[in-house]
């Protein structure tokens, strides 16, 4: 494991580098097959002859989306819990957070599929589709919500693995499921012609594979452990309390995300198609940069989560400014690409004359969005490692409200500029928020008091 050695004593940033990376790398090469699944439904439901099938699955994509997204917190709190456990050399408590997660994702799942009746047809209400599409959007769903549970448990294990600061298994699990999804789909849709159902099939299958996979794996892993907690503590509700505290508060975290992002697209769509299309394709350059950020930000969460389980303040700074560097160097990167062959990307995404000159027209702020958001995926992952979900949840429902939707009003007269300008000062403030609470709170007050996971 991880944690077998002890941090050197002149632990310093060029040694804290190879380890950042090599976290990083395979989480920004399971992030973009998450796209690559994407286009496969798209390309298979294209070739079949009624268009509403790719608008029902997208529909129905959607709303899963935002559903499961949700409960992204059982990826994010594990791994925290997880990280400061290892770095403490508590292994049955590292495995006695695998149990309780899953079964916490189990629960949650259930009770899903027993909303069902009530969450699918009040989710695609709000998405507002024809009712050919709808009631296709709705076959969807009945199929793709048994994957609940499946899909909860895969955050818990993806989490429990980056807790461990083994990414590369987060990868391998990531391929499964999207290497089963591509595979079905030809299957069901273009073999069987099951259309929007296969689909849907694909999915939910794909995401119980991905499941049995984790679990042996996970297995595997606890072997490697060499501790076997008694099953009884798996039933000790008062230590639910811990992981139920953090991922409540990394719940409204995620929601208010959401928003923000449903926010852009509904104002977008308010401004009509065209500027709608131009906003969805430049949305994909946003994409683009979290698969590099949000590799450095999981690896930060993991490996600062070790340092504060170790009460080592040195390795707990290299981590930060290796990660660091790497984020600032990515962000760079990603607003020169943008600079030099941000047209060349929008003629990639599409062919229409129209939408590319419009897109082009608000290109501008591309340039500036990975600079502006570095800081908020950075911090937001040294936050999951040091266990403040607080301050995470505090700093976005304070850039929501007070900067990105004054912003947004306050500028209605610039038209769609004037919305870029909200999200990319909705960003800053995250980060900017998030900067303020480390200044005043250092990371030394982090190795005292650290959470108990077991």
């Amino acid at each position: 494991m991880p944690n077998d050695t002890p941090a050197p004593a002149a632990f310093g940033t060029r040694a804290a580098l190879p380890r950042v990376w090599s976290l990083a790398w395979p989480l920004i090469l399971s992030n973009i097959t998450v796209p690559l699944l994407g286009l496969v439904d798209t390309a298979v439901l294209g070739h079949l002859p009624q268009k509403q099938y790719i608008g029902a699955v997208a529909l129905g994509a959607t709303l899963f989306s935002f559903l499961f997204w949700g409960f992204g917190f059982l990826r994010m709190g594990v791994t925290g819990l997880t990280a400061q456990a290892l770095g403490r050399g508590n292994h049955a408590g590292v495995i006695l957070l695998l149990g309780r997660s899953l079964l916490l994702a189990a629960m949650l799942g259930l009770a899903l599929i027993a909303l069902r009746p009530l969450l699918v047809p009040f989710g695609l209400a709000l998405l507002d589709g024809s009712p050919k599409v709808t009631t296709l959007a709705a076959d969807y769903a009945a199929i793709r919500i048994a994957a609940a549970p499946a899909v909860l448990a895969n955050y818990a294990l993806i989490g429990w693995f980056l807790g461990l600061q083994r990414s590369r298994v987060t990868l391998l699990l990531m391929l499964i499921n999207n290497g089963v999804n591509i595979v079905l789909d030809l299957l069901f849709v273009l073999g069987l012609g099951m259309a929007v159902a296969g689909v849907a099939a694909a999915t939910a299958i794909a995401a119980y594979v991905a499941l049995f996979s984790g679990l042996w794996l996970a297995l595997a892993a606890c072997r490697k452990l060499r501790v076997r907690p008694a099953l009884l503590q798996l039933c000790d509700w008062q230590a639910y309390r811990q992981l139920l505290s953090a991922n409540s508060t990394l719940f409204v975290h995620t929601l208010a995300l959401l928003f923000a992002m449903a926010f852009f697209n509904a104002r977008s769509a308010g401004q009509g198609d065209l500027i709608l299309a131009a906003n969805t394709v430049l949305f994909q350059f946003i994409l683009l940069t979290s698969f590099a950020l949000d590799g450095f930000a999981h690896a930060t969460e993991s490996l600062t989560g070790e340092a504060v389980g170790r009460r080592s303040r040195q390795a707990l700074s290299a981590y930060l400014r290796a990660a660091s560097w790497c984020c600032l160097l990515s962000a760079c990167a990603m607003s020169l690409l943008f600079y030099g062959a941000g047209d060349l990307l929008i003629a990639l995404l599409t062919d229409l004359p129209e939408v590319r000159h419009a897109a082009a027209v608000y290109l501008p702020w591309l340039w500036l969005m990975p600079l502006a958001a570095v800081w908020c995926y950075l911090l937001d992952g040294l936050f999951i490692g040091l266990m403040r979900t607080r301050a995470m949840r505090d700093s976005v429902l304070i850039a929501v409200l007070l900067v990105y939707l004054p912003s947004w009003y306050v500028t209605q007269g610039w038209g769609n500029h004037g919305l870029w300008l909200a999200f990319v000062l909705f960003h800053v403030a995250r980060g900017a928020g998030l900067g303020w609470v480390l200044l005043r709170h250092p990371l030394a007050s982090a190795l005292r008091g650290t959470a108990r996971a077991s």
